[in-house]
Parts: structure tokens; C-alpha cells; sequence
């Protein structure tokens, strides 16, 4: 397959576009500020289920357009390596045999191991010629700049279930921070959720298991996301 130049628009904040710019040579920064890409509306009847999720990780909210958007946006969140999420960052625009194409992926998650472009569709419609098609020049151009493009569909839903409630601890701000404080200090390897939770015996015994939902949710403990998440469950430290 022929390799034609591919060009990017952002949106910035403010509504000003950035047009037509070389892939290659956009910094990331203006990415990374980026406004999404297309405007986001409800209407009555609409087929998809969108929505705005408060992201832990950059303390504001990112825009979802789907349920399975929204399940990718909590494994980013709750993901300790992604530092930056935007959604609907650009357009990218190039010539596939010599007809001209666009598209306009679904998230940018900014990593420690560097940027990675995802899109998320559902599995049954990876086989659709035209989603393949504009799934395989937009990873062509992402690796071009050295970056990783991932294609995402449906979790394991256990895993997916688990985070979910563990997301909603996901809030430092309504935790004490003494408590969590004392919380990383304890030796809590080995011990159920249960036994954890009474393990401070000076406070509430549902703060204690709160915060160590919240320790959970910020990988500061760990235990098997493939299993159902339970009083029951052991606790493990991730250092």
C-alpha cells in the first residue's frame, strides 16, 4: 500500500482549529491541550450512551461517547503509568488509494512509557473492511512518531466490575490523610479486607475500609482484580 503524507487539526480551548498541520512535526504539547475534537450532544433517542467521567488522573473531567469508552477511561484512570488523558484529541486526514480519509481517535493517554493513540470499538466490528482499513493507516502514522497505538474492546468483565467500584473511592480530597498515612505504614500483607479494616482500632471500622478501597483504587496496595472483589479478598503491597 502506498504511503501518502498524513495531516492533523486540533481544537484548541476556545474553539480555535489548528489546521492541516504535518503529522509528524505536531508537538505534543498542543495535544496535550487539545479541546475533543467533535461536539458533544444529547439528544433524545440517540443510540449511544455518552457522558462525562471525573478522571482522578488529571483532576478534571474527560468526555465518553459509549459505555466501552467509559470502561477504557476507568482502566486509564486507574492505570499508575498514564499521566495525561484526552479525549478526541485531533483529526488526522491522508490518502489511502487515492481516496481521501479521515479520522479522529478516541483517546490520547500520556504514559511513562510514552504517548499511546487509542481507539475503542466493539469486537464484533473489527472485522467491518472500513473500520480495519482506518484502523491500519492510523496505526501506521502513530508508530511513525515512535508512539503506540492500541485498538480496545471489551475487558474481562470481573476486572471491569472491580475497578468500577474500586473508582468510586477514587476521590483523595474526601480522605484523611492521616488515616491513609497510617493505613501505609500498617503491615497489611497477607490480611483480609476484613481483617484490615479492624486493624486500626481507634477509627471507624467503614473509614478504614473506605481508605483501603482508596489505597486499592491508587495502587499503594494490591490484591487479584480477577476475582471478585470481597471482604474476603488479600491484601497485597505493590512494593
Amino acid at each position: 500500500m502506498s504511503t501518502h503524507p498524513v495531516t492533523l487539526s486540533v481544537r484548541r480551548r476556545g474553539d480555535e482549529v489548528v489546521d492541516d498541520q504535518p503529522w509528524s512535526d505536531v508537538p505534543i504539547d498542543l495535544l496535550c491541550a487539545a479541546a475533543p475534537w467533535r461536539l458533544f450532544r444529547w439528544h433524545k433517542g440517540q443510540k449511544h450512551y455518552s457522558g462525562t467521567y471525573w478522571a482522578a488522573t488529571t483532576c478534571n473531567f474527560v468526555i465518553y461517547e459509549s459505555r466501552l469508552e467509559l470502561a477504557r477511561l476507568l482502566f486509564a484512570d486507574f492505570d499508575s503509568t498514564v499521566c495525561g488523558i484526552v479525549a478526541q484529541p485531533f483529526l488526522l486526514k491522508t490518502e489511502v488509494e487515492g481516496t481521501p480519509r479521515k479520522h479522529v481517535p478516541d483517546y490520547l493517554l500520556i504514559t511513562d512509557a510514552g504517548p499511546v493513540v487509542v481507539d475503542v470499538k466493539p469486537r464484533h466490528r473489527l472485522s467491518n473492511p472500513v473500520v480495519a482499513s482506518t484502523f491500519a493507516w492510523t496505526q501506521r502514522a502513530v508508530e511513525s512518531r515512535g508512539w503506540r497505538y492500541e485498538v480496545w474492546s471489551e475487558p474481562r468483565n470481573g476486572v471491569l466490575e472491580n475497578i468500577r467500584f474500586l473508582a468510586g473511592f477514587r476521590r483523595e480530597r474526601l480522605f484523611d490523610p492521616e488515616l491513609l498515612d497510617e493505613l501505609r505504614h500498617a503491615d497489611l500483607f497477607g490480611m483480609t479486607i476484613a481483617t484490615a479494616s479492624k486493624c486500626l482500632p481507634d477509627r471507624p471500622e467503614p473509614y478504614v475500609r473506605a481508605a483501603i478501597h482508596h489505597l486499592l483504587w491508587r495502587r499503594d496496595l494490591y490484591t487479584d482484580l480477577d476475582d471478585p472483589l470481597r471482604a474476603s479478598a488479600v491484601l497485597r503491597r505493590t512494593s
